[in-house]
Parts: structure tokens; sequence; C-alpha cells
């Protein structure tokens, strides 16, 4: 199978024209290409993910993509949090989130807690 680490952006580039073909053709599940499919997916995800990182967004982004995403409202979040005004502080950032607020979005609303524990930026 040779597939090994990528170490340069000239190991990237190699990884990348050779997964191409796969797009269009995908290989059968179970088969040797289709192994080799995903260990190439795997090394490529693992380099960009070195090398080009995305940080999360910030916590209000995060919620309101949430709200929107689900078709939540503010009443919603009011809801979540127990107080309508905490809700309207939080969205127009004049309050920031507790770490009781952040563990009820992730539990309740499934927000991923790396969002929700960053400054916010204003």
């Amino acid at each position: 199978m040779d597939i090994r680490p990528l170490r340069s952006e000239t190991d990237y580039d190699a990884a990348l024209k050779e997964i191409e073909h796969y797009f269009e053709n995908e290989p059968p599940p179970g088969t040797p290409e289709a192994d080799r499919f995903d260990m190439l997916a795997l090394i490529l995800a693992d380099y960009e993910a070195k090398h080009w990182p995305i940080d999360p967004p910030d916590p209000i982004e995060a919620i309101k993509f949430r709200m929107e995403q689900k078709g939540y409202s503010q009443k919603d979040l009011a809801d979540l949090f127990g107080s309508r005004s905490r809700a309207s502080e939080i969205l127009s950032r004049k309050r920031p989130l507790t770490m009781e607020m952040a563990w009820k979005l992730n539990r309740e609303w499934g927000i991923p807690a790396e969002s929700l524990i960053r400054p916010t930026t204003d």
C-alpha cells in the first residue's frame, strides 16, 4: 500500500493528485482501492489540520448559527437560560457566557464546548 505521512507541500500535492481520481470513480467498499482512498483521505486531513487549522467560531456566532440551523428563537434561548433579559444580553454581547450557560448550550443544543469557551470578539 505504501502510504506514508505527509511531510512537505510536495508530499501533500502528490497525495491530493492521487486521491482526485477516486472522487469520480469511488471504489467499492472493502476493496484494496477503497482502503487506499480512506488512508489518503486521513493523511490529507491530518496534514491540513496541522498546516491550515480552522479556529472554532466566536461563541455568540456559534449560538446564532445553531439558532438559525435549528429554527430556534430568542425565546428558546431564554427558556434554556431561564431569563429573557439574560438571553438578550448574551446575544447583544452585553453579558459574557457563564460556564453553566456554556454547559447547557453544549448539552441541550449540541454546540461544541470549544466554541463556547473562547473569548468573544467584539
